[in-house]
């Protein structure tokens, strides 16, 4: 008994390590197969790590890089003067600085994060919500869908298990460890009736214990046309729908949260008319917008002290049948220069929305890279979606969905834009004020209107 307390005693980091390299040598023994199994588990969480802090490095070497070249610019520009050679050093330290912080934040805040989340999503059938239900799925979350339709609830649970096992098929084993822990369920609700409301939290908290991500995704618009031109049902469905279906599954999403130990997220979609601008012929729908931004200013208050964050998700300009109903040709002409797929948006909202902390935030899918990509490549955009006649020139769900690991891997241009984050885009143009101030002050003549 006294051997085998000394032999346990014997298996501390040493031996862990003796057994790993036997494995490597090709040693078949059981202790060896455990330890190196366990060794194999710790390298590959090392590199994850190592991965993702690189990542976010590269990032901010990037950023460095091109600021530093505002920074030369500006050097050149101040012709030695040694005050204004001062404030060009600061600033760009200062973003360094803050921009090291924010990467360093965030690779801390994505591994204790870690993890499924048990998400619900309302109005995700079709469209934007159908492609967030399918982006979580696909990180290994556990969703829950809703509709009005019960046939519609059936049908699209059918696709989405088809696509978490589309994705086990191909993924490599990392990948498919996340999805084994995918679940997709789902239940009729219309965010209208309260009664329904509380069934869907109940059915929620039944299928996934608890609720970590809750968005308001549900909307309806009826076409594009003069208030004069709406009905009574129209006008009724449509505040209903978007501004009261999100009142009432807010208030049952925060009494679910603010018991639970983490708390959690609602979300609420922002669309046309959320800051108050005007949206002629669709005039009822951006009030309702505008509407759910001041519910949003107002639960800010109202939930300072609360563990649950609310937050608004802007998806920007969407190809779904929400915008395209009754959109003219000119409507779909524009669509060309500033629209995107549906499963295009979702792919950049849902990480954000995984990992989002605190309250109040904006996650928007038009960030200043994707703008100013817009505006570069405006010519060549025509034609994108529709052609001259308004006929729809981009693939079917289906065909676009079978493809949807090799979209997933591809990296393109404007991945790499966004390696850059909001706050290093505003240090940027800060900088570019600078310059534009030095240049205008050594001109040697008054600033105009001065």
């Amino acid at each position: 008994m006294a051997a085998a307390a000394a032999r346990r005693r014997r298996k501390g980091p040493l031996y862990k390590l003796k057994a790993a390299i036997q494995g490597l040598a090709g040693s078949r023994s059981a202790a060896a197969e455990a330890y190196g199994g366990e060794y194999q588990r710790a390298v590959e969480k090392a590199e994850e790590i190592f991965f993702s802090v690189a990542t976010q490095v590269g990032r901010y070497v990037i950023t460095m890089m091109s600021s530093g070249v505002v920074l030369g610019v500006g050097f050149q520009l101040s012709g030695g003067d040694s005050q204004m050679n001062t404030l060009i050093w600061y600033s760009w330290l200062g973003g360094v600085i803050i921009g090291t912080m924010i990467g360093a934040n965030s690779v801390l805040e994505e591994h204790c994060k870690a993890g499924p989340r048990n998400v619900v999503i309302t109005g995700s059938t079709r469209g934007l919500g159908k492609a967030l239900a399918r982006e979580f799925l696909l990180s290994g979350d556990r969703v829950v869908i809703a509709s009005r339709s019960p046939e519609s609830v059936l049908q699209t649970i059918n696709e989405l298990e088809e696509n978490i096992q589309e994705g086990l098929s191909v993924a490599k084993k990392k990948q498919r460890e996340i999805l084994l822990h995918a679940k997709v369920v789902g239940t009729s609700c219309d965010v209208c009736k309260p009664e329904d409301v509380k069934k869907l939290v109940n059915f929620a908290k039944d299928e996934l214990g608890s609720i970590d991500i809750w968005i308001n995704n549900a909307g309806t618009n009826k076409g594009f046309r003069p208030l004069v031109n709406f009905s009574d049902e129209d006008i009724s469905q449509i505040v209903s729908t978007n501004l009261v279906g999100s009142l009432l599954c807010t208030r049952e999403a925060m009494n679910v949260m603010q018991y639970q130990q983490k708390g959690g997220h609602v979300f609420n979609m922002d669309g046309a008319g959320s800051g108050g601008s005007s949206t002629p012929l669709t005039a009822v729908y951006g009030s309702t917008k505008c509407g759910l931004r001041q519910f949003q200013a107002s639960l800010l208050k109202e939930s300072r002290r609360s563990k649950v964050g609310v937050h608004t998700a802007s998806p920007g300009m969407v190809l779904t049948d929400l915008l395209l109903s009754g959109s003219s040709l000119r409507n779909k002409q524009m669509f060309n220069l500033i629209c995107e797929l549906p499963e295009t948006v979702a792919r950049t909202l849902v990480p954000r929305m995984r990992v989002v902390k605190g309250s109040g935030k904006a996650i928007n899918y038009l960030t200043p890279p994707r703008i100013l990509l817009a505006l570069v490549t405006a010519w060549v955009r025509r034609g994108r979606w529709f052609d001259e006649e308004g006929r729809a020139v981009y693939a079917a769900e289906a065909d676009r969905i079978r493809n949807w690991a090799e979209s997933r891997a591809r990296f393109s241009f404007t991945d790499a834009m966004e390696m850059y984050t909001e706050n290093t885009w505003v240090s940027v143009f800060s900088l570019s004020v600078v310059c534009a101030f030095i240049i205008l002050s050594s001109s040697g003549g008054p600033l105009p209107g001065t």
